[in-house]
């Protein structure tokens, strides 16, 4: 082999010798790549510090010299390209290419040989492919291909229907059968909230389909081109839009590969937003993080005493905070979505009974905020002869298996290219939902591939996040293709819709007449499937009482402040655009230093118009280890206490999204969701507020291994609630930050929401003071006084449209003191208080 110098020239390359150690190469930043006896690896041109990579104790041997020492062996090259690359986005060679041309192998697909091999051939695909299939499925699908169509199923709907029916995308547990220390529940979870809406005002025009929920919005002046084919005049003119809310998750890929997790989590929910009805406007993002304990070099926190341990296939806490962030901003940024309103939560703590609860596994939530013209609202239904067609980017060999890998405690796929989505690529599942009640005919050979190794599973199974799968009348197509090359925007005319509810692929290459990779009856992925039934228990393990050191009052306080969930959310807010799009009437940031407070987000329907909509977050999952009820009552009070200062129409239009982050699955922890989830839903029906959508994330564990055991280590449970609904008038939005009345005359009320002033409480389980002495105690807040709470909102509301209000914040992680402290940082003045009861 070529010395390197001869490949990058002299200066390139010097040597370099480690006393006690086996010669080594040194190659200097400026080369792109550095290549070695045993391997080639891809270098940035960032300068790395040099190493000492003898083997069994790589350790830094000089900060000054910026270089890079190799050595010559093949268990140090990989343990050093392990740390030069990313393992999702790029490969290690062991030789140089010696061409560009790409060997297309064999794409077939083949079939699973159930008819000879039973059941067992079922079970071996399932491990082989970790397909997260269990018991139940097994059973399922062995049936219809066995006893109903006397047919052995190909790989590619074996996978079809694993990712289709996974949990991720069926819900089992949130429509299954509970029974409960051996008794049945009545209704399973998803029918408890959608049952919600029996006692709200019916302004939902869309709900619990779609991917995304829609309420009544306004007649409003818009402006639109009059031919958006063409060049055109923009007309203003007055048209009914309807307020969009979606909100989800993208937790296990943003757990592994933090920063193109995190993007795809706010593309993915962009597609989703703009796919409502027949397509939709979005206008606002919402993000909301939540990780582990972060373990700042330098910074030691005293909570974070305990664990520092941490599964390998996981990112670190302070790595997903950083990178998460920059993921969803980078995203937003580019494709010109502001971020206007979030959360932020790290948490890691021992409990009593040894187990250890912590957000290992993380939560990555994006939320989504936009509008829709009343004549969109609904699909059209498929007609035979209907163009089935995909719009976007082309397709490439990422994300395959997501919702599977998803759906399970600790999935047993290898963590790779497939179950990882790519931020710059395409990523979402072929869209069985478009052609349901009529069945397609699908032809690979259709489609714009990005890479021409593609094959039939991975074209079936990738997730395209920046494409939609349409359907176009035939006279429609000219107006279509007109569109889409205006937009520059790729357009796949890939099949037809049929009559006779079966969806069929044909292979590349091959006729219709040829064996087919999919050919399956609609019923078997969208229709009715048999329930699962769960059966759980009660655990409930007694906490101690909280007890408190004594400190002085302002050594709590610097704790408290210094926990992420109270502390400056700055760094989030200052890389990422908050007011694109023109439409942005309230962002996080208030008063003149912009600091990032502000309780609600609101956005105005038209540029023409003071009406809009207005969205908050609330979430108390701290509080919720404490008593799953009372946190998912303070999660739905934290939501309204956040909405108040945002003008509405009325409490009753009031409706949420309702997203789930638990591990349900483990002993004990099913009975926990199934008591928030019904708390949460008494609470609305006495509120009079709904769910109209949501999603379940019920896999949040990770795993650790030892030398000896495992330890399983739970995410805490976590439901966040979104409450958004119409505001009547986006000028009167209220702000935390203290202003001086024109009259220099003014007052600052304390107005307890939640208890009668007679009952005042003061529970401090589950607070941020409880957890910055690495505690939860007993007894946490409540939302004890419902009709309190109603009169408390009406109020509120009436006094801001009277002008009587001009700052407001609500009281939440921290206390009445942070809440106060941030008022006056927000207004750049200093507050002198006294603490009187009065009623």
């Amino acid at each position: 082999m070529a010395e390197p110098a001869e490949l990058y020239g002299s200066e390139v390359v010097r040597k370099w010798k480690i006393k006690g150690g086996k010669a080594s190469k040194v190659f200097c930043d400026r080369a792109s790549r550095v290549e070695h006896r045993s391997c080639t690896l891809q270098l940035s041109r960032r300068p790395l510090n040099m190493v000492d990579v003898r083997e069994g104790n790589p350790y830094k041997i000089n900060e000054q010299r910026k270089k890079y020492v190799q050595e010559n062996t093949s268990n140090i090259s990989c343990q050093i390209s392990s740390l030069l690359h990313d393992r999702m986005t790029d490969c290690r060679y062991d030789a140089p290419l010696n061409s560009f041309d790409i060997e297309i192998t064999d794409r077939s697909f083949f079939e699973i040989n159930i008819m000879k091999n039973g059941k067992a051939a079922l079970i071996d695909a399932n491990e082989r492919f970790g397909l997260a299939l269990d018991d139940f499925d097994i059973d399922y699908y062995y049936d219809i291909f066995s006893n109903k169509v006397n047919r052995n199923p190909t790989n590619v709907e074996l996978f079809d229907l694993a990712q289709s029916n996974s949990e991720h995308s069926r819900h089992w547990f949130f429509k299954g059968r509970l029974i409960i220390d051996g008794l049945e529940i009545n209704e399973s979870l998803f029918k408890m909230v959608m049952q919600t809406q029996n006692h709200t005002n019916q302004n939902s025009v869309i709900k619990f389909k779609d991917n995304s929920s829609a309420i009544r919005g306004s007649k409003i002046p818009v402006f639109k081109p009059s031919d958006p084919s063409e060049c055109s005049p923009f007309l203003k003119e007055d048209s009914i839009r309807h307020i969009t809310y979606t909100a989800e998750t993208h937790n296990f890929p943003t757990g592994i590969c933090p920063f193109p997790g995190a993007a795809t989590g706010t593309g993915g929910r962009i597609r989703d937003g703009h796919a409502t009805g027949r397509g939709s406007y979005v206008v606002a993002g919402i993000a909301g993080y939540s990780f582990g304990n972060l373990n700042i070099a330098n910074f030691h926190q005293p909570w974070e005493d305990g664990p520092s341990s941490y599964p390998f296939n996981f990112a670190k806490p302070l790595e997903i905070c950083i990178q998460a962030s920059n993921g969803a901003s980078d995203y937003g940024n580019k494709f010109g979505e502001p971020v206007i309103c979030g959360f932020t939560r790290s948490f890691g703590m021992y409990m009593e009974n040894g187990e250890r609860i912590e957000y290992v596994k993380p939560i990555m939530f994006s939320g989504g905020m936009g509008t829709i013209d009343d004549g969109l609202v609904e699909k059209i239904s498929p007609k035979k002869g209907m163009i089935v067609a995909k719009i976007g980017g082309p397709i490439y060999r990422i994300g395959v298996g997501g919702g599977s890998a998803s759906s399970v405690d600790m999935p047993k796929i290898v963590v790779n290219h497939w179950t990882s989505a790519q931020f710059n690529a395409a990523t979402l599942k072929w869209n069985k939902k478009i052609v349901e009640n009529a069945g397609a005919k699908i032809y690979a050979d259709k489609f714009e591939l990005g890479d021409p190794t593609i094959n039939a599973l991975e074209l079936w199974g990738a997730e395209y996040q920046e494409s939609d799968a349409i359907l176009i009348e035939k006279k429609g197509l000219d107006a279509m293709k007109k569109i889409c090359q205006r937009e520059r925007c790729p357009l796949s005319c890939v099949g037809e819709i049929a009559d006779d509810n079966k969806i069929i692929l044909v292979d590349f290459r091959k006729g219709v007449n040829d064996p087919r990779p999919v050919d399956m009856d609609l019923n078997w992925v969208l229709g009715a499937v048999p329930r699962k039934t769960y059966n759980l228990t009660k655990k409930r393990p007694t906490l101690p009482i909280l007890s408190l050191p004594k400190f002085d009052f302002c050594h709590f306080l610097k704790r408290v402040l210094n926990l992420p969930s109270v502390a400056s959310k700055r760094y989030l807010t200052n890389k990422v655009d908050r007011c694109v799009t023109g439409l942005i009437a309230q962002q996080q940031c208030v008063g003149c230093l912009h600091t990032p407070l502000a309780d609600v987000a609101v956005t105005a329907l038209s540029y023409f118009d003071t009406v809009g909509s207005a969205v908050a977050v609330g979430e108390q999952p701290i509080k919720m280890l404490v008593s799953p009820e009372k946190g998912a009552r303070m999660s739905v009070g934290e939501a309204l206490t956040n909405l108040v200062f945002a003008p509405i129409t009325d409490l009753k239009d009031v409706k949420c999204s309702a997203n789930w982050m638990w591990a349900a699955k483990i002993d004990g922890e099913g009975e926990k969701l199934y008591a928030a989830c019904k708390s949460m839903c008494d609470i609305m029906a006495e509120l009079g507020i709904a769910v109209d959508g949501g999603k379940d994330s019920l896999s949040m564990i990770a795993l650790l291994k030892g030398e000896s055991s495992t330890e399983v280590i739970k995410s805490p449970g976590t439901l966040v609630i979104s409450a958004y609904a119409q505001c009547t008038n986006i000028t009167k939005v209220v702000t935390p930050d203290l202003k001086c009345p024109s009259d220099q005359r003014g007052a600052l009320l304390h107005i307890n929401f939640g208890s009668a002033s007679y009952d005042q409480k003061f529970r401090l389980g589950g607070s941020a003071l409880a957890q910055c002495f690495s505690q939860l105690g007993d007894n946490c807040s409540d939302l004890d006084h419902v009709e309190t709470f109603i009169n408390a909102f009406n109020v509120t509301q009436r006094l801001i449209r009277e002008n009587l209000i001009i700052s407001g914040h609500d009281i939440s992680d921290g206390g009445f003191i942070t809440a106060i402290l941030e008022m006056a940082f927000a207004g750049n003045c200093g507050i002198s208080l006294d603490l009187k009861t009065t009623t």
